[in-house]
């Protein structure tokens, strides 16, 4: 069973504006994002647009592109329409990649993927990677994840989950995994990268916003909210972070150049 990658793309951001066309080693960072997904052995892969100038920029790069609604309130939604524009099939899988990660690891997408394909009972995988400082470990911009031991989602959270009762009362300096015996697995960060089944994407877009996910501000509690399963697949390699900012955009221009040299 194949899979197919979806990228949404925003042309507004309070924080960096016109993000998506931002420049990166001659090309857009749309376009940059798409070239990495085409190595993941996806069947096809579009970029979903809410403005024609993305489109346009998409074209002239060979990069496949649709244009979507431009009042939709998340990525997931703009996805969900995109599948009825591509009228992709309701069991297919499609992976959401974020249109400003254009270093993303194309086998990190390919991991996603083949969690659905491996599993047809499952509708929704994302992935993990262990946390190495404190300074991420009690940063709620750094979101945490519990898994069971079938490597499904228990919780996400913006605090430091589990607690750590007996090592972190008092003290902030050390993380969990410091004592290995006591857990059955590392802190884990979650990487804000899905695989959906299509249908399950749909269903996800039509459910109301919980209590939870208003809470911790995180969309995916949604999904743990009605019942439903999230797989993780946990990868032992932190990816490089994505652009937000004029710096972080410096940032991975830099990286990209040294990548290219």
């Amino acid at each position: 069973m194949s899979f197919h990658v979806l990228i949404p793309a925003r042309l507004a951001s309070s924080r960096l504006p016109s993000k998506p066309l931002a420049d990166i080693g001659g090309a857009p960072m749309v376009v940059r994002v798409a070239q990495r997904a085409l190595l993941s052995g996806a069947q096809s892969v579009c970029v979903a647009a809410d403005d024609i100038s993305i489109v346009d920029a998409c074209n002239r790069h060979h990069i496949r592109a649709i244009l979507t609604d431009l009042d939709h309130p998340s990525g997931s939604d703009r996805l969900a329409q995109a599948c009825d524009i591509l009228n992709l099939d309701a069991d297919a899988v499609v992976v959401n990649v974020q249109g400003d990660e254009p270093l993303i690891e194309p086998e990190l997408i390919h991991s996603v993927a083949e969690c659905l394909i491996a599993d047809p009972l499952l509708g929704v995988a994302t992935a993990a990677t262990p946390i190495e400082t404190t300074e991420d470990w009690f940063n709620p911009n750094v979101v945490k994840v519990v898994l069971s031991n079938a490597e499904r989602a228990l919780y996400f959270s913006r605090s430091p989950i589990p607690y750590w009762r007996d090592g972190s009362i008092g003290s902030k300096e050390r993380l969990p995994i410091a004592l290995p015996t006591s857990l059955d697995q590392p802190v884990l960060r979650h990487i804000g990268i899905y695989a959906y089944r299509v249908q399950a994407l749909k269903q996800f877009s039509n459910w109301p916003s919980c209590a939870l996910e208003k809470t911790e501000a995180l969309e995916q509690l949604r999904i743990l909210w009605q019942g439903q399963s999230i797989q993780v697949v946990v990868t032992p390699q932190s990816p490089y972070p994505g652009v937000d900012t004029p710096s972080d955009l410096e940032r991975i221009r830099n990286v990209w150049r040294k990548l290219h040299e």
